[in-house]
């Protein structure tokens, strides 16, 4: 039996809305994994993703994907957290078991991030990178939105499904493959509406650089 992911609504802690994050981002990069591995074809690949394998000295790390996208965006995926760029205002970085959305000035990133310590310096966004930082998190999540609403037109509802089997151990919350796409609509209304749940300002204990 699954545990349900807690939805965000007016009454949510911000501890209520930071685990609701964390989990749909967590099963999201599950999706992405399997996607990779879909029988008929990596489906990353099959839309435009490149895929970067790691050099002999790193030969204990997994592929890095990379899309580009127009207008000088960029999206970069790993099991630990996904990187988004945009050469009009910088990237951000989402990590998946914490979901405190990390900026950068860099729209791109210098090396294939193997590790966490391949990143840039990230940090909590100064208050003159606050609104850049928000943008660049909800375009983010307005991009898996889209990439999830087209699973389900190309690939089937059942595709998706399919995909969460494993991922539901009755231990994990989890969405239902038909909610999806609507949980992250939600969560981007939640921090356009709630932004300092999410990227607290800089001088919060405990905001130090990450990367």
């Amino acid at each position: 039996m699954s545990v349900p992911l807690q939805t965000i609504d007016q009454q949510s802690t911000e501890g209520d809305r930071i685990e609701h994050a964390v989990g749909l981002l967590s099963q999201q990069v599950w999706c992405w994994g399997r996607d990779i591995l879909r029988p008929e074809g990596n489906w990353l690949l099959q839309n435009g993703f490149v895929c970067i394998k790691p050099p002999a000295e790193r030969d204990g790390c997994s592929s890095v994907y990379t899309l580009q996208l127009p207008r000088g965006r960029c999206v970069v995926l790993r099991g630990f957290g996904a990187f988004y760029g945009d050469q009009r205002c910088g990237g951000v970085f989402l990590p998946r078991y914490e979901f405190r959305p990390r900026y950068t000035k860099h729209a791109t990133l210098e090396h294939p991030p193997w590790s966490e310590a391949d990143l840039p310096d990230l940090n909590v966004p100064a208050e003159s990178q606050r609104t850049c930082c928000v943008s660049l998190a909800l375009d983010f999540i307005d991009w898996i939105r889209t990439y999830e609403v087209n699973i389900v037109e190309r690939l089937g509802i059942e595709y998706r499904r399919s995909t969460l089997v494993k991922w539901d151990n009755g231990q994990r919350p989890i969405i239902p493959a038909e909610e999806m796409a609507l949980a992250w609509r939600l969560l981007g209304i939640a921090i356009a509406e709630q932004s300092q749940a999410f990227i607290p300002p800089c001088n919060t204990p405990g905001n130090q650089p990450h990367g």
